[in-house]
């Protein structure tokens, strides 16, 4: 069979490469992709709080109007309609802040999204196994919105306040220069106020996010191990780690609100709008403004508002974002061995398999596997055997590099599996496991997962060959049928033959079995039996398991001890010399 490699799924490109070292560098890395509803929003921000300047304006024009002798009230109808326009034309621009603000945060969401997803799909194993899981979904489903809340409303308004904050800098020096001085105080305090604001609020956000994915990874255990906590009657002690682990988000969340009601700026911005009014008010005593200048000038101050109400909470989410935008990259940055070479070895299989001084080792514990060295020639059956704990799984899973070894080599076809095209090598090796996993999609979906192309003729006769074509017609929807989420709607065999169906369909060159006839019963064993005969005629098939009937046709029996090889040969060969294989038996 020709095989023609196709890209794994994690080698996706992206529109552009993300800045990846540090959180603020990789969010404007996506943010710049759409400089264009950048200017969007910051134009918005800024024709709507000069549109907003113009109001005091305005106003003290309108007072001055009628506190002339005679009032000059032919004036006031100009200045509504100028001011009712301008407010029209603000209203506008605002919706473009808006939706500016509002589409860059949708869009840097999916590509943070997208790009998370593409990472968690390159990273090897031995990461999946060390990170948990609801712990991950946190990450990618919460912190990610954070993301989405920081641009909008966050930035949003953080854009919009600032410039509210920088107006009264053109408008004020129009009645007197020296009517500066009460917006420069406070902005200089606020900033000040702020920054001692964020620097608290920062780690604190940080604290808020982390407790939320705790508590969802011990969510998530406690919904995939519901049947072992049920039946060992552990409902009340998992309900006490939740509590506790609920508790440790609420105070972190406590503690982040009495930060947030402790905001300076705010009694500051109190303190300007009675320092800058008393101002005006000297200044009008000694003739330099009127009335009308002190209602506008008191109006414009009144701007300040804006910033410092928003900055209660606005500043909280772009915190929240960037924490969360902190903990994705994380994530993202992790280091993994594992290296798709995507310009690797990609050539058809002839299905030869050779391990030469092997050493494999988890992460967290001890080596697994010790000077592992044989050779399988293409076409070859080959049983491997040994008491439960001996790294037979472990072993089968170098071979499509689920895991790397720490030491020695794997080579497929005299070629390092390092050195093959991932996605090529993949595709030409079927992994059949114990623990088989199916995906909440209909039966053909699941039969056709690693060919998604094939025709349903292709599907029916894979299943026929697993014995499985029998009891999927029996399903009220037949192949159309949607089983629940890991096929806990199926019995153990039934899952198993779905799985071997899979196989089948794919065409492997390298089959590897692991125990994968351990939920079938005798009768419909010897069926299968048979099909697996049939399917590895003309190519490399491993077999892990203890059964007697699967192991005797085997070309080469390979027996583990402790970690390392016991004996090799074929079922006779090793019941008279082998003790190892022999006790296997007795047992």
């Amino acid at each position: 069979m020709t095989s023609i490699p196709s890209p794994a799924e994690f080698t996706l490109p992206r529109d552009a490469p993300s800045d990846r070292r540090s959180p603020v560098r990789w969010i404007l890395a996506h943010t710049k992709r759409y400089w264009w509803l950048v200017l969007i929003m910051f134009v918005g921000a800024i024709g709507n709080a000069a549109l907003a300047a113009i109001v005091p304006v305005l106003t003290g024009d309108a007072f001055n109007a009628m506190l002339n002798v005679p009032p000059e009230t032919k004036v006031l109808l100009p200045l509504a309609l100028i001011m009712g326009g301008s407010q029209i034309l603000r209203g506008i621009l605002q919706l473009g802040r808006n939706f500016g603000a509002e589409l860059i945060a949708q869009r840097v969401e999916r590509d943070v999204r997208d790009e998370l997803y593409v990472s968690l799909l390159g990273k090897s194993m031995t990461f999946h196994n060390l990170q948990p899981v609801g712990d991950t979904m946190a990450r990618a489903t919460n912190d990610v919105r954070e993301i989405n809340l920081m641009f909008s409303p966050g930035i949003n308004l953080v854009v919009g306040s600032l410039v509210f904050l920088i107006m009264p800098f053109f408008f004020a020096p129009i009645y007197h220069w020296s009517l500066l001085l009460t917006p420069a105080i406070f902005t200089v305090a606020y900033m000040i106020a702020l920054r001692w604001y964020l620097r608290t609020l920062n780690p604190i956000t940080e604290d808020v996010r982390e407790s939320f994915g705790q508590m969802n990874t011990h969510l998530s255990e406690s919904l995939d191990g519901i049947e072992t906590m049920k039946g060992a009657a552990q409902e009340e002690a998992e309900i006490k780690r939740f509590n506790i682990n609920s508790r440790r988000l609420r105070n972190n969340n406590i503690r982040q609100g009495d930060v947030e009601a402790r905001f300076v700026p705010l009694l500051l911005y109190y303190i300007a709008l009675a320092g800058g009014l008393l101002h005006a008010i000297l200044l009008y005593r000694v003739g330099i403004l009127n009335i009308g200048d002190v209602v506008a000038y008191f109006g414009i101050l009144l701007m300040l508002e804006f910033p410092t109400w928003t900055s209660i909470w606005a500043y909280s989410l772009i915190s929240s974002g960037l924490a969360g935008a902190k903990r994705i990259l994380e994530l993202i940055n992790r280091e993994t061995n594992l290296d798709q070479n995507s310009t690797g070895y990609t050539q058809p299989m002839r299905g030869e398999i050779e391990f030469r001084n092997l050493t494999f080792a988890y992460p967290t514990g001890e080596a697994v596997l010790r000077d592992i060295s044989f050779r399988i020639k293409p076409g070859q059956t080959v049983a491997i055997v040994g008491q439960t704990g001996t790294g037979k799984t472990s072993l089968a899973k170098l071979v499509n590099r689920t895991y790397d070894s720490t030491g020695g080599q794997i080579l497929v076809d005299g070629v390092d599996v390092r050195e093959w095209n991932l996605a090529s090598l993949r595709s030409q090796i079927s992994i059949i496991e114990q623990d088989v996993f199916l995906f909440s999609r209909s039966v053909a979906e699941n039969i056709a997962f690693g060919h998604p192309g094939a025709a349903r003729e292709e599907i029916e006769t894979a299943a026929k060959s697993a014995q499985a074509d029998e009891f999927i017609n029996e399903f009220d929807k037949g192949y159309e049928t949607v089983i629940g989420e890991r096929g806990v709607t199926l019995s153990g065999g039934q899952r198993q033959r779905l799985a071997i169906a899979r196989a089948f369909l794919t065409d492997p060159h390298i089959l590897i079995l692991d125990d994968s006839t351990s939920a079938i019963d005798s009768a419909t064993e010897d069926m299968i039996q048979r099909a697996i005969a049939a399917a590895a005629k003309g190519r490399t098939t491993l077999i892990i398991t203890h059964r007697l009937s699967q192991i005797r046709w085997a070309d080469l029996i390979i027996v583990l001890r402790k970690g390392r090889i016991a004996a090799i040969g074929n079922h006779d060969e090793l019941m008279q010399s082998s003790d190892a294989y022999a006790r296997i038996f007795r047992e």
